[in-house]
C-alpha cells in the first residue's frame, strides 16, 4: 500500500492499527474547533472520536486553522483522518482519528466558518489557540486593543484575523441566523479560561456591536475547562517511522503520553455531549484542577524548560534526570500543592509522583524549547501566581523564584521565541549584566508581573534565586 492515509485506505491498514468503528459518511457537525494544532487532535478530537464509536452520530468536528493552510494541506487530503500514537516505554498505540471531518482556513474558507457558526446543528465552538492567541493582557486580563490583530479586527470586523474577531464574527452569524443558544469552551492553559474568554469576547463585541453583546451574554455560555496531555512536536522521523509501519504516508500524525485528563464546567448553553461517557470529568467548579494542573504541571515543565536550557539539556527527561533541577522541581512541587485547596479525589502528594512518572518517560522526545516558548504568557499563572500566596501567608517561594530567575536569564538566549520579544530582549538588555538592575527592569514590567512586581519581597526572591542559579549553570 502506497500513497496517504485516506478512507479508501483504512481497511488495509496493519490489523494492531485501531481505526474507526462508525459511519463517517453519517456524521453530522456538532462541533468547530478553532486551532487545529498537534494538541486538539491528540486530546478534544481523540474524546470526540470515541463518543462517536460509542454510537452519537452529532459530534463531527470541523477544523479551523486561523492563517497558515499547513494543517489543512495535511489532512483534508486524507478525509481528515490522522493517526494518533500514545507512546510510552512499554511501545505505542496506534489509533486512526475520524471525528474530523475537514479543515477550513480563516480567510480564503471565512464563509464556509460563517455558515458553520450559523448551522443549528452546531452545539459546541472549541479553542486551541495557545495562551498569546487570545491577544490579552494576562496580567489584567483585558483585550490588548492595541494588538496589530485586534486594530485590524476592530476595523475589519467581517475579515478578522484574531481568534476573538473571528469567534465574534461567528457569533454574529449565528444570531442573525436564529442559529440558537452555542456553547464556547476554550481548551488553553489560562487560569479561569472560561470567565476570560467571556470576557474577552464581550469586550470585543461592545466595540463592534452592542447588541450583539447583549444576544451573547443571554445565548452562549463559556465553561470553564482543564486540559492535560503531553503532545510533543512531530517529527519527519517520527511520520517515516510511521509510514514504514502503515504502509502509506500521514501528514497529521501526532504523538503523545499514554495519560489524558479534561475536566469541563457543567454550564453548556444547549445540548451537552455526553462526555461523560469517555471519561471526561464534568464538575460544578474546575478551578482546584485547573489549579492543580498549572502550578504544579505547567509550573514544573517551565521551570525545567529554562533551567534545563541553560544548563545544556534538550528534553524533558534529561532535565529531571539532572539531580540539581530534579531538588528544585521537588520543592516547587511542595510549594505549588501548598497553595491549594482541599479538593476530594486530588491527593497532591500522589499527583507529583504521577507527574515525575511522566516527565521521566523517555519515548515522548518532550522538547524543553517547545516548553520554553511563550514565557511572557505563562509566568502569571504558572509560577507568579504560587510566588504571590505565598507572598500574601508571609512565606517565600524559592523553587518557584527560580523558575523566574531561569526564564530572566533566558531572555538573553538563542532560544527565546515570544509575542513579547522584543520588549524581553530590552529588559534583559537593560540589566546591562547586573542581575539587580534585571530583576528591577523584569519586575517593573506590567504585562508579565502586573502589580505583583511591586512587592520588594517578591523582587528580593527572585535575585536571591538567581545568585543562586548562576553557579548551577556555570557548572553544567
Amino acid at each position: 500500500m502506497t500513497g496517504r492515509l485516506a478512507d479508501a485506505v483504512i481497511g488495509g491498514l496493519p490489523a494492531d492499527v485501531g481505526r474507526p468503528s462508525y459511519d463517517r459518511a453519517g456524521v453530522a457537525i456538532g462541533v468547530l474547533h478553532l486551532g487545529i494544532g498537534a494538541f486538539h487532535r491528540a486530546h478534544q478530537a481523540a474524546y470526540f472520536d470515541q463518543l462517536l464509536a460509542s454510537g452519537d452520530a452529532r459530534w463531527g468536528i470541523v477544523g479551523v486553522s486561523l492563517r497558515s493552510p499547513a494543517v489543512a494541506a495535511q489532512m483534508n487530503p486524507q478525509d481528515g483522518l490522522f493517526t494518533l500514537l500514545s507512546r510510552s516505554g512499554d511501545g505505542d498505540e496506534v489509533q486512526v482519528i475520524g471525528a474530523v471531518q475537514s479543515v477550513l482556513v480563516n480567510g480564503p474558507d471565512t464563509r464556509a466558518i460563517m455558515a458553520h457558526f450559523a448551522s443549528p446543528a452546531l452545539q459546541i465552538v472549541s479553542l486551541t489557540v495557545t495562551e498569546k492567541g487570545y491577544c490579552h493582557d494576562p496580567a489584567s486580563g483585558r483585550l490588548r486593543r492595541t494588538h496589530p490583530d485586534i486594530v485590524h479586527d476592530l476595523a475589519n470586523p467581517s475579515a478578522p484575523r484574531s481568534a476573538i474577531g473571528l469567534l465574534v464574527a461567528g457569533l454574529a452569524a449565528r444570531q442573525a441566523a436564529g442559529g440558537g443558544a452555542l456553547t464556547v469552551i476554550s481548551c488553553d492553559n489560562l487560569p479561569e479560561n472560561g470567565l476570560v474568554l467571556r470576557a474577552l469576547v464581550s469586550e470585543y463585541a461592545a466595540l463592534v456591536d452592542p447588541a450583539l453583546e447583549g444576544w451573547i451574554a443571554n445565548w452562549v455560555s463559556f465553561p470553564a475547562t482543564m486540559i492535560d496531555r503531553i503532545v510533543p512536536a512531530t517529527t519527519p522521523a517520527d511520520r517515516d517511522a510511521l509510514m514504514a509501519h502503515l504502509g502509506c504516508r500521514d501528514e497529521a500524525m501526532v504523538k503523545a503520553e499514554p495519560f489524558s485528563q479534561w475536566v469541563i464546567e457543567d454550564n453548556f448553553a444547549g445540548i451537552r455531549p455526553p462526555l461523560e461517557r469517555v471519561g471526561v470529568q464534568i464538575v460544578a467548579d474546575v478551578r482546584p484542577f485547573e489549579l492543580a494542573k498549572l502550578r504544579m504541571l505547567n509550573g514544573c515543565h517551565s521551570l525545567m524548560a529554562y533551567m534545563g536550557l541553560l544548563r545544556g539539556h534538550a528534553r524533558v527527561d534529561q532535565a529531571i534526570a539532572d539531580p540539581a533541577i530534579r531538588a528544585v522541581v521537588d520543592q516547587l512541587m511542595r510549594e505549588a500543592a501548598a497553595t491549594l485547596p482541599v479538593v476530594p479525589g486530588l491527593d497532591p502528594a500522589r499527583y507529583a509522583a504521577e507527574l515525575i512518572e511522566r516527565f521521566a518517560n523517555p519515548a515522548l522526545d518532550h522538547r524543553l524549547a517547545q516548553i520554553a516558548m511563550d514565557g511572557s504568557q505563562k509566568l502569571p499563572q504558572r509560577l507568579l501566581g504560587t510566588m504571590a500566596d505565598h507572598g500574601a501567608a508571609g512565606r517565600s517561594a524559592d523553587a518557584a523564584a527560580v523558575g523566574v530567575a531561569a526564564w530572566l536569564l533566558h531572555l538573553g538566549g538563542p532560544f527565546l521565541n515570544d509575542p513579547l520579544a522584543v520588549e524581553l530582549r530590552a529588559i534583559h538588555a537593560a540589566g546591562g549584566g547586573d542581575p539587580a538592575a534585571l530583576v528591577r527592569a523584569a519586575c517593573a514590567f506590567a504585562p508579565v508581573f502586573g502589580e505583583a512586581g511591586q512587592s520588594p519581597a517578591m523582587a528580593a526572591q527572585i535575585l536571591a534565586a538567581m545568585t543562586a542559579l548562576t553557579p548551577m549553570v556555570a557548572a553544567a
